[in-house]
């Protein structure tokens, strides 16, 4: 009997699941109140798909790297990213600016939003749960092809999800809250990734 249903379907729940509550939909929130949503969209997914096949490539052998050189680099990445979001939210703007912001996003160039997007989530989702639970599922389902779309399909749904939040609350908040909020979120996981470097 194929277990390649089984295969998509378990990589599917389990990296939905992880992902829902994560730092990528923070993240992809944050870049849609400053990138239009298309580009936002294509830099994601496209640094997802890239993330989604070197976990199913290498399978297992992802889970061997040293758990607190993982942390500390993620805690460090989680850093920097807090204090830029921190600094852009609490920049004095008036409401004239504000009101602009709110709007809608500045009108960037797609490649440049899409490259961006690209370089924020291909950086932050090294050593992701997600990602270390796809290599598992590839080397326990011994399908690579069914893992990998399962995987990729959820990180896909939830960036859309958190793309159609995100564009909602840009008209509904002022974006330097949103970023105020993921800066502190980001500080957050920063602490607790360091934290476990240090504990573990």
């Amino acid at each position: 009997m194929s277990t390649a249903l089984p295969a998509f379907f378990t990589a599917f729940a389990l990296v939905f699941v992880a992902e829902l509550p994560d730092k990528t939909t923070v993240a992809t929130l944050v870049l849609t109140t400053r990138y239009r949503a298309s580009a936002v969209w294509t830099g994601v997914t496209a640094a997802f798909a890239i993330q989604t096949l070197v976990a199913v490539v290498f399978g297992s052998a992802l889970t061997l790297l040293p758990g607190r050189l993982v942390s500390v680099a993620a805690g460090v990445m989680f850093g920097i990213g807090a204090a830029i979001l921190l600094r852009s939210g609490f920049r004095s703007a008036d409401d004239s600016e504000a009101d602009a912001m709110r709007a809608g996003p500045p009108r960037v160039p797609f490649l440049r939003a899409a490259t961006a997007s690209f370089g924020v989530l291909f950086a932050a989702e090294w050593g992701d749960a997600s990602q270390l639970a796809t290599a598992g599922l590839a080397a326990r389902y011994a399908e690579p092809l069914a893992v990998g779309l399962g995987a990729f399909t959820a990180v896909a749904c939830v960036t859309a999800l958190a793309i159609g939040v995100g564009t909602k609350l840009r008209h509904r908040i002022r974006p330097h809250l949103l970023q105020r909020a993921a800066g502190v979120v980001f500080a957050g996981l920063a602490a607790y990734a360091l934290g476990s470097a240090l504990l573990g």
